[in-house]
């Protein structure tokens, strides 16, 4: 498990990406990426199984069984 992202750390990788970032920024840049990271770690522990790769779907070619 990683640790939460801080503001000092937002603030510097926002530096090494050539973003200049408000001081009054770092914090909020800081909690949005700490949240994406733990969807990104909801999801990453999903279990797919058997579900084929979104390449092998085909629109329009599924069959409907309810009607309207």
């Amino acid at each position: 498990m990683t640790s939460e992202l801080t503001p000092r750390q937002a603030a510097h990788g926002a530096l090494r990406a050539g973003l200049a970032l408000g001081g009054d920024r770092h914090e909020n840049v800081a909690a949005a990426a700490n949240h994406i990271h733990s969807v990104i770690t909801t999801l990453r522990e999903l279990d797919f199984a058997d579900t084929p790769p979104a390449g092998s779907y085909r629109a329009g070619q599924e069959h409907a069984d309810a009607t309207l």
